[in-house]
């Protein structure tokens, strides 16, 4: 199947130091472009690789699990690293997951977490029925969109097959157990209006890990895809300002040449 428009992956060739990106579940690239747009403008190599199933059609979605998804940024990641002596892990909700996923299994190869509205766990009634409706149901209403700047859109799918939802269950109930292995500075930002992802996710997580060196950011004007909300400014200034104090001399004066790739599929 052909990429929707603007749901290619993107590269950028920078310095030393390296930032991988990873997007939420049936979403996109698109909801962080911005976010590795302005981190290249800054001099630093970025990767915003594309999750399988993702950026085409609901139905590849249901054809995948979180093994597809966390490998594919686990070798963006090792990539990175034959690349750059220092890699950064960020992600949006369920993209944070899976940096907080690649940070515990990798330790020193990751020097930093950043993690907006990560996701620790599905919630709802019905979460606890996926391993039979999954079976029943091949999909239910979608979750993109949570952005509360008007005008506005996250490139997503407008439906979330449960077979998905079911091994993203699944996988996050894995990375719980996993999160003490967690020990590199983190940056969490988490808007406490969030229509997908509540608050306890953070809590949870922020309970959970080993990391010393912990920041916890408020994004007091966005909902749940606050890379492309009210805040992402901020979510860009302070990601910036996290890695240049972890990597001196890492970060750049703006305007460095935030031309990346793209590639379509």
């Amino acid at each position: 199947m052909p990429l929707l428009t603007g749901a290619e992956p993107f590269r950028h060739e920078g310095g030393e130091t390296a930032v991988l990106l990873c997007h939420g579940f049936t979403g996109s690239p698109q909801s962080l472009r911005p976010w590795a747009e302005h981190l290249a403008g800054h001099g630093l190599t970025v990767s915003l690789p594309l999750l399988p199933g993702h950026g085409t059609r609901w139905e590849d979605l249901r054809v995948t699990g979180w093994q597809d998804w966390y490998a594919e940024v686990d070798r963006e990641l090792r990539l990175l690293r034959d690349r750059c002596p220092r890699v950064f892990v960020a992600g949006l909700s369920m993209g944070g997951a899976l940096a907080l996923r690649l940070a515990a299994l990798h330790g020193d190869a990751v020097s930093g977490v950043v993690v907006v509205n990560p996701a620790n766990r599905v919630h709802g009634v019905a979460a606890h029925a996926l391993p039979v409706l999954r079976h029943l149901v091949p999909a239910t209403k979608g979750i993109a969109s949570d952005i509360a700047k008007p005008s506005v859109t996250e490139l997503g799918y407008d439906r979330v097959p449960l077979h998905a939802a079911h091994s993203l269950r699944t996988f996050l109930r894995r990375l719980d157990g996993e999160l003490p292995r967690v020990t590199q500075p983190l940056l969490l930002l988490r808007s406490p209006q969030d229509h997908v992802v509540p608050p306890a996710d953070s809590a949870r997580i922020l309970g959970r890990v080993s990391s010393v060196d912990v920041t916890e950011v408020l994004l007091e004007q966005s909902y749940h895809v606050a890379t492309l909300d009210h805040d992402a400014e901020r979510i860009f200034r302070e990601s910036t300002a996290f890695i240049g104090r972890l990597a001196p001399g890492a970060v750049g004066e703006p305007g460095l040449g935030k031309e990346g790739t793209t590639a379509g599929g």
